[in-house]
């Protein structure tokens, strides 16, 4: 049987899943205060992009007056670039 390559992505997961055991079960589980506060730092990752998308898209349609074109755009890349910061944040964890 050989060893799994190190850039393997199924090893590089398996390796980053024992790491997060053995961290558990050293440090124990996390306090209901840590688990809130980790909700409000993805809440807030999702919401201040979109909100900035949304702000800088109402200045951008009313400078070219064009309806919602830059708000419906800009909120939409707000909101995915918020997702995609919170999915990223949470896989490093």
């Amino acid at each position: 049987m050989t060893m799994p390559d190190k850039d393997d992505p199924l090893a590089k997961t398996v390796r980053r899943r024992e790491q997060r055991k053995k961290r558990e079960l050293r440090e124990g589980e996390a306090s209901v205060a840590q688990s809130l506060a980790q909700i409000g730092v993805l809440g807030g990752m999702v919401v201040v992009p979109t909100l900035i998308g949304t702000f800088v898209g109402r200045w951008l349609d009313h400078m070219f007056q064009s309806h919602i074109l830059f708000t419906a755009s800009l909120l939409l890349g707000g909101a995915v670039l918020g997702g995609w910061s919170a999915w990223r944040w949470m896989n490093g964890q």
